[in-house]
């Protein structure tokens, strides 16, 4: 097996991991305040909730992050470079979209690669060198093959139940045959929601991992992925932050700061871990 394919089965299988995890946590949680149809029905609850916003996804990030359709006219050379790379990646034609945003970064949304948007700001194609730039699309195109608009929505799902069956248990107590008490139910309404966070913010830090990958597998070049994340990452440091901090999982770096307990709670690995992976594979591929 080479080192690409190692690293995207070992990320693949960590997102599998973590995903049960959680999916097991839900079920255990509500299990304890009143059997597993609890569990069922707020899975259930969940699923449609984030299905319609997995739906509509594309939308809802592109209004969010105030991006408008960027024509071939404006902006052929990138219109070139991403027909290459989505030929390479066997991918049909995304939507392009700019952010009036000086601070440089790009993201991928979609519900899957027939309705998938690539979005980049104004200040990343300033920034990057073209080989930089096609580093970056490639990662982005790579999230929309790996389908990870679906995982990291049900994540979210599964992760925003556990939250509400927490405080379910604290308000509404559970079954009367529940094992739980008053310290029970404080316990779940405290640590249940930070550890479902804690997972579903690592099943995206492993998302990026696999999606970095992937990128230097389409490009054939990992160094032009891990140059960018470096020039990217003192570039968000540089500029004010400007997008909206709910679409923040969605960028390829993380556009707000934070370190060293922060990391826990941080949607992206940090920089320096991306680009020694990448800088590992460069035997494989070149």
């Amino acid at each position: 097996m080479t080192t690409t394919r190692k690293s995207n089965f070992s990320a693949a299988l960590r997102t599998t991991i973590l995903m049960a995890t959680l999916g097991g946590l839900l079920i255990a949680i509500g299990y304890a305040i009143g059997g597993i149809q609890i569990a069922s029905v707020f899975l259930a609850i969940a699923l449609l909730m984030n299905g319609v916003a997995y739906w509509f996804s594309d939308k809802i990030a592109i209004a969010s992050a105030r991006a408008t359709p960027l024509s071939e006219q404006e902006a052929p050379g990138i219109y070139q470079m991403v027909r290459e790379l989505t030929t390479r990646a066997d991918l049909p034609m995304p939507k392009l979209y700019i952010i009036p945003s000086d601070q440089p970064n790009a993201f991928a949304t979609g519900r899957n690669p027939n309705h998938a948007a690539v979005a980049v700001t104004q200040g990343i194609t300033k920034l990057l060198s073209e080989d930089e730039l096609r580093g970056v699309i490639a990662h982005e195109l790579a999230h929309v093959k790996n389908r990870d608009i679906l995982t990291q929505s049900v994540a979210s799902a599964i992760g925003a139940m556990i939250t509400y069956l927490a405080y379910f248990a604290l308000w509404f107590g559970g079954d009367d045959d529940s094992p739980i008490g008053l310290i029970g139910n404080l316990a779940l309404v405290l640590l249940a929601p930070i550890a479902a966070t804690l997972i579903q913010l690592a099943v995206s830090r492993q998302r990026e991992f696999a999606a970095d990958a992937s990128g230097a597998q389409f490009t054939g070049n990992p160094e032009s992925l891990a140059s960018a994340l470096l020039r990217l990452e003192e570039g968000a440091k540089a500029m004010p932050v400007q997008v909206n901090q709910a679409t923040e999982p969605l960028y390829i770096v993380k556009p707000f700061r934070g370190g060293g307990i922060a990391g826990l709670f941080s949607t992206h690995p940090p920089i320096e871990e991306r680009v020694r992976r990448l800088r590992q594979m460069r035997p494989a591929i070149g």
